[in-house]
């Protein structure tokens, strides 16, 4: 990588010879065809263990995947935005208890969806409005149109007036203006839903800052943390970076769905999803890792306190995500998984089903992209490849084990 050079395993307590293992197994998905090409890096007590790259990040142009290779990093977002709120916080300008429509008043009074037939939603009152707690623990209530589950995500749809912070091409008040028309499909605070509750965090840093999100995002946390390749398009300078983005056809056959030379996000747009929109690479990554591990700060800056960080990173939920009504989440189960202001949370690694530690924090992207931090082993691991949906494939579980097992101390 470029911004962190390789120690030897063995001199942060990971094995050389059971880290191959990733190697092999990278390859061996790559080989099958059912992925284009990965990059996977794994970070223990700050120092860089393992770091490779297998396949090609474009098939029609050949290009070999690199290092510094371009990803879309979708939900990855998500924790990022989630630190710009937090520093808002820091600075006193709400209480996560806050009801939003203190700053966003067409979220007053919400109604929530109770049944409905022949595409009219019934709705009640909402027992309480949605609060910035529950926007960061994604029990807000909101969804996201492509759940497909009820009527309301079917309304998120709508070609006319949906919502959809990816693709809409007005602004982000009027993204969120509407969305505040749609009822809840849970009361706020009972049920964890996944959803576009980030996107609304997006334009409450707008609001609260005054300075639209995009701008906030960039010049207080991605580039404070010296994230050089992180924004929500790709430069000119960089399009031969950027990767094709593939969903897997029948048969296990890559279907390009977003070809790098023509995509979207070679410009930028009007509305910056705070929830799925920025790229990024592994590098850039490892250092928001970094951050994050060393309680708020990196190379001497400091954008949260650690007791902002400790808070982020515990269980807010009331149990796990089972608890909370979603027993399933792209390819992982929920059972023993809680999740934080941000980020999921490991609580019991027994009943999750797979290898961890109590306090783990994490997140993927829709792309197959994946992060966890170990505060405990003082460890993370970022895995970086571009297939849609992220449920495809058990790779984000498969590498967990082979990333644990590698601990040697």
């Amino acid at each position: 990588m470029d911004t962190l050079p390789l120690v030897t395993p063995e001199q942060v307590g990971l094995s050389a010879a059971r880290l191959d293992r990733v190697r092999t197994w990278m390859n061996g998905w790559v080989d099958s065809g059912k992925l284009a090409g990965m990059v996977t890096c794994v970070m223990r007590r700050g120092e860089l263990a393992f770091a490779e790259v297998a396949g090609k990040s474009d098939l029609a142009r050949n290009k070999p995947m690199r290092a510094d290779t371009i990803f879309r990093i979708y939900s990855m977002t998500k924790p990022l935005t989630s630190v710009a709120i937090m520093m808002l916080y820091e600075e006193g300008r709400f209480q996560l208890d806050d009801p939003i429509s203190r700053f966003i008043p067409a979220f007053a009074n919400p109604r929530v969806m109770v049944g409905g037939s022949r595409g009219k939603i019934e709705t009640v009152p909402a027992e309480r409005e949605i609060n910035f707690r529950d926007l960061l623990t994604h029990t807000s209530g909101l969804t996201y149109g492509f759940m497909e589950s009820n009527p309301v995500d079917a309304a998120y749809r709508a070609k006319q007036d949906g919502v959809d912070f990816q693709t809409a091409d007005t602004s982000l008040k009027q993204v969120v203006e509407r969305l505040a028309q749609l009822p809840l499909i849970a009361q706020p605070g009972k049920a964890w839903n996944y959803s576009v509750s980030t996107d609304v965090l997006g334009y409450l840093v707008e609001v609260i800052s005054g300075q639209p999100f995009e701008k906030y995002l960039k010049e207080k946390v991605i580039d404070p943390l010296g994230m050089v390749d992180t924004d929500f398009h790709v430069p000119a300078a960089k399009h031969d970076r950027f990767a094709a983005n593939y969903a897997a056809g029948p048969g296990g056959r890559l279907d390009l769905i977003d070809d790098p030379g023509k995509s979207r996000y070679l410009a930028p747009r009007k509305v910056n999803s705070g929830g799925g929109g920025l790229v990024s690479t592994a590098s850039d990554y490892l250092r928001f890792c970094k951050f994050m591990l060393n309680k708020g700060e990196l190379d001497g800056v400091r954008l949260l306190g650690r007791k902002t960080v400790e808070l982020m990173t515990m269980n807010h939920l009331k149990g796990d995500m089972a608890d909370m009504g979603t027993p399933r989440f792209s390819e992982s189960t929920y059972t023993g998984i809680g999740f934080g202001l941000g980020f999921s949370v490991m609580i019991d690694p027994a009943k999750a089903y797979i290898a961890g530690t109590p306090g783990e924090y994490a997140w993927g992207g829709a792309a197959s992209t994946a992060f966890w931090i170990d505060p405990v082993e003082d460890m993370a691991v970022v895995l970086l490849t571009q297939l849609m949906p992220s449920s495809t494939y058990p790779i984000r579980r498969e590498l967990r084990v082979l990333t644990y097992q590698a601990i040697i101390d």
